[in-house]
């Protein structure tokens, strides 16, 4: 009687530590944007030339400021003077306004009398929730007769990014969560169950997002946008991976003819050690990270970690509990008939196809997947423009190309020079005469070029407005040529957005040659230690590895020729690799630990059509929903966003349906007890 009260008690008493988790840590999933951060200047690369010309520009008041710049254009005709004058007093009306710091630039007329520019320079201190209002009250102030404005600078994009991350914390998860929804029931046919993982995953994402929460608010970990977006797609998908795998072997084990808590028992013991390698993969790939120069890398890393173990932790706990208790009715009406398990229709016909031609099948997956790698270095990784920051149309995008159209490509954000206060007009000098500068001159007391120079510590701030846009790749070779020309002189530093862009991209590639073979290395080991073999775990690797660059030559193609893009961030790669290597070994694990199960009891060849045909349905399943809720991400129109969610869906797809399904059990076929 004490054991059958047992049996009730410790799994009721899980489901409602988690009802308890649920109900008081859920609301920190929209809370976490309070301690979140889109100022992108704060994740710039730490040992970054650049970064220390910001340091430097702290002194003198000009690198903490939010620039916005204010263009006005004419139609067709020209500017008239008294246009010129109506948009110098509105820019003079503005000075201690709130939010505004110093005084407003008077209105410049270009080159082609056809736009003006003024500058207004923003507190530090605004908010991103904020930051909106203000420039609303600035575009009610500035309007001239007869002229069309614009906002557009730092700030400006700033806001337009706030508004892309907007949808985190309502719309991404709700696309998320009904798409997984959907899918598990046409899996499962079930009313009940797909509810039962919908909650685990969520009560999963409600704690991680506390811990995360209560780590950022000390200023422990960093959140943006990016890794909030992130962290709840990875939840919902690792969580919801996990419980196909218990699921499924609960039900196998229903059908068996085992009562529930049996069922429970044996689906939990052999499930846990797949999820816990799994859950150790993809976390430990992700604290790889730590190893990056740039913080918004290096801040993903601890916070999916989280985000993996949390998903876990609901998977062994809460689901076991939860189908310990509910048993045959979890599934209703699709209730598993004893001795159904051997009715598996297509990966019946797979495992046959495999078992009579393993060779030709593992040839035939082999040849295509490494005709689409050798698209995979074409891929442009150098930055995306502007212009492609976001995929609709932002106010700030529409305002820099009316600035390119009628000023120099640079305006608005020069090049920063730091120099020695006595060597200021000779790197001046210098500076002009680079190609691609339009003009430099050293910034006075009032916080403009132009004027006595305002020196601090000994050294002057000089800004060089360069020909091309800021993003643009001229504009970033017009840095390197800064560079060049004036690091003789002692002292000189050249930073500013297209020098931090360079910083970037170069920071991000040297990323990628440290972190991609410390990842590899970490799943090698943790498959060696799963399944007790050398040669197995190195073919894993090599074709998880092969995947992904099949994956970077779809996307190559897909990024350019069909979308449009013409280049990616510097760091799609490698988020593309943590991600989709990473959790395409998850589908091994769980491939790979059936197939060694199996083998123990009928031998290798039977152990591999064994393990293929029991995990066939659900690794598809856990695939396709993987695929479906990175795909989600594209609801935030971002195209950094866009394109991880395209390497990720896709690559997972053709992973679950080519490599995990065909060229894996055709090569351990193939190679027989030698695997």
């Amino acid at each position: 009687m004490a054991r059958r009260s047992i049996r009730w008690l410790v799994p009721a008493l899980l489901v409602l530590a988690w009802l308890a988790v649920g109900g008081g840590l859920g609301p920190f999933a929209g809370k976490l944007t309070e301690v979140a951060t889109n100022d992108q200047a704060a994740f710039l690369p730490q040992s970054a030339e650049s970064t220390r010309v910001l340091d430097v520009q702290e002194k003198f008041r000009q690198g903490a400021a939010q620039p916005v710049i204010v263009i006005w254009t004419s139609g067709g005709s020209g500017i008239t003077p008294e246009q010129t004058a109506a948009a110098t007093r509105a820019l003079a009306g503005l000075s201690g306004a709130s939010g505004v710091v110093g005084t407003p630039t008077p209105a410049f007329p270009s080159d082609d009398e056809r736009a003006l520019r003024g500058i207004v320079q923003l507190s530090p201190d605004i908010g991103s929730g904020e930051l909106g209002d203000v420039l609303e009250r600035i575009r009610k102030a500035v309007p001239v007769e007869g002229l069309t404005t614009h906002l557009g600078g730092p700030a400006a994009t700033r806001a337009d990014l706030g508004d892309a991350f907007a949808g985190i914390d309502g719309l991404l998860l709700a696309v998320a969560l009904v798409t997984v929804l959907v899918i598990l029931l046409a899996v499962y046919r079930s009313v009940l169950l797909p509810l039962v993982i919908i909650s685990g995953a969520v009560f999963a994402l409600g704690l991680a997002c506390a811990v995360v929460y209560f780590l950022a608010d000390r200023d422990i970990v960093r959140v943006d946008g990016q890794v909030q977006g992130i962290l709840s797609i990875l939840v919902i998908g690792a969580a919801t991976d996990y419980a196909l795998l218990l699921t499924a072997r609960f039900r196998e084990e229903l059908a068996a003819g085992r009562d529930r808590y049996a069922a429970g028992r044996v689906a939990l013991r052999r499930s846990i050690e797949p999820i816990l390698a799994s859950a150790a993969t993809v976390a430990l790939g992700l604290l790889a990270l730590l190893l990056s120069n740039l913080t918004n890398n290096r801040a993903l890393g601890p916070v999916g970690a989280i985000g993996i173990a949390c998903a876990a932790l609901s998977a062994l706990t809460f689901l076991p509990a939860t189908l310990v208790l509910l048993g045959r009715a979890a599934l209703w009406p699709a209730k598993p008939r004893q001795g159904e398990a051997g009715a598996r229709g297509i990966w019946d016909r797979v495992a046959g196809l495999i078992d009579r031609r393993p060779r030709l099948v593992w040839v035939a997956s082999v040849l295509p997947l490494a005709a689409l790698a050798l698209f995979a270095p074409q891929l442009n990784a150098r930055g995306v423009p502007l212009a492609e920051t976001f995929v609709n149309d932002a106010p700030s995008v529409a305002a820099q190309a009316a600035l390119s159209e009628h000023f120099p490509g640079g305006s608005g954000q020069p090049a920063v020079i730091v120099a020695p206060a006595e060597r200021a007009a000779a790197v001046t000098d210098k500076a002009k005469a680079v190609e691609g500068v339009f003009d430099a001159a050293p910034v006075s007391a009032t916080g403009r070029p132009g004027g006595e120079a305002k020196v601090v510590d000994g050294t002057v701030l000089i800004e060089a407005t360069l020909r091309d846009e800021p993003d643009s790749e001229p504009a970033k070779e017009t840095v390197k040529r800064l560079r060049d020309a004036l690091h003789a002189e002692d002292g000189v530093l050249v930073g500013g957005y297209s020098a931090q862009q360079v910083d970037t991209t170069d920071t991000a590639r040297k990323d990628t040659l440290l972190i991609v073979p410390v990842v590899l290395v970490i799943i090698l080991l943790i498959l060696i230690v799963l399944l007790r073999s050398l040669a197995m775990p190195l073919l894993l690797v090599a074709t998880v590895a092969l995947n992904f660059l099949a994956t970077l030559g779809v996307s190559m193609l897909v990024f350019e020729h069909l979308l449009g893009f013409t280049g990616s961030d510097a760091s799609v790669p490698l988020y593309g690799f943590v991600f989709l290597v990473a959790l395409g070994v998850d589908y091994n694990i769980f491939l790979m630990s059936r197939v060694r199960e199996e083998t123990q009891a009928h031998g290798p060849r039977q152990g591999v059509l064994r393990g293929l045909v029991s995990t066939g349905g659900v690794i598809t399943s856990a695939g396709v929903v993987l695929a479906a809720t990175f795909a989600a991400l594209v609801v935030i129109p971002l195209t950094f966003l866009v394109q991880t969610a395209f390497i990720v869906a896709f690559g997972v797809l053709l992973d679950t349906l080519v490599v995990r399904s065909l060229l894996v059990p055709a090569l351990v076929r193939d190679l027989g007890g030698r695997a």
